[in-house]
């Protein structure tokens, strides 16, 4: 089954994030939400594109292969005031999630988000705050990534891990033999 074309168009967006797949996927599916896409998969390129693209709309992740996402934001600004971004990110926290905003992302969204809860975040009018997600993670699935971020933070040492989260390494050896939750 296909989706119907867009029939309203929204603008220009910029969407930078390094991975490839993620990357391809949300710039067709925001391309058919009726957003005209140029993306980017590193800082670099996302900074040669600002030098003649002025985007309506940005969607950036966090943790760029060359640099941080966050970074991004202020020169988006800079280049057009108006500009309604949004930050991905796998791995989220509170701090990160105010830098964010601080810098003038409209909203901060844990991957994997649903393309729909980018939609309504780049589209929410003006002033008005993004309606929460339909269905936000678990608990146990925000407890299982800040588990994974942590992971991927000490070179995927299970032994440097479980020192940093207070946990016996057993243990977190057994919840990373799992599947992530729901």
């Amino acid at each position: 089954m296909t989706e119907p074309a867009a029939t309203t168009r929204h603008g220009s967006l910029l969407l930078a994030d390094d991975d490839n797949a993620f990357r391809q996927r949300l710039a067709l599916t925001l391309g058919r939400r009726g957003f005209e896409v140029t993306t980017a998969a590193s800082l670099a390129e996302a900074r040669d594109l600002l030098a003649t693209l002025k985007p309506d709309f940005a969607v950036l992740d966090l943790r760029l292969g060359d640099g941080n996402g966050l970074d991004l934001v202020s020169e988006i600004r800079a280049v057009r005031a108006d500009t309604r971004v949004v930050i991905l990110t796998g791995y989220g926290n509170l701090a990160t999630a105010v830098a964010a905003v601080k810098e003038g992302a409209i909203d901060y969204l844990a991957k994997p988000a649903d393309p729909e809860d980018i939609v309504h975040a780049l589209l929410a009018p003006e002033g008005e705050r993004p309606e929460p997600p339909s269905e936000p993670m678990s608990a146990d699935r925000v407890r299982w990534e800040h588990i994974q971020r942590v992971y991927e933070l000490c070179d995927r040492n299970v032994s440097e891990t479980a020192r940093r989260l207070k946990m016996h390494r057993r243990t977190l050896q057994r919840i990373l033999a799992k599947r992530s939750p729901r």
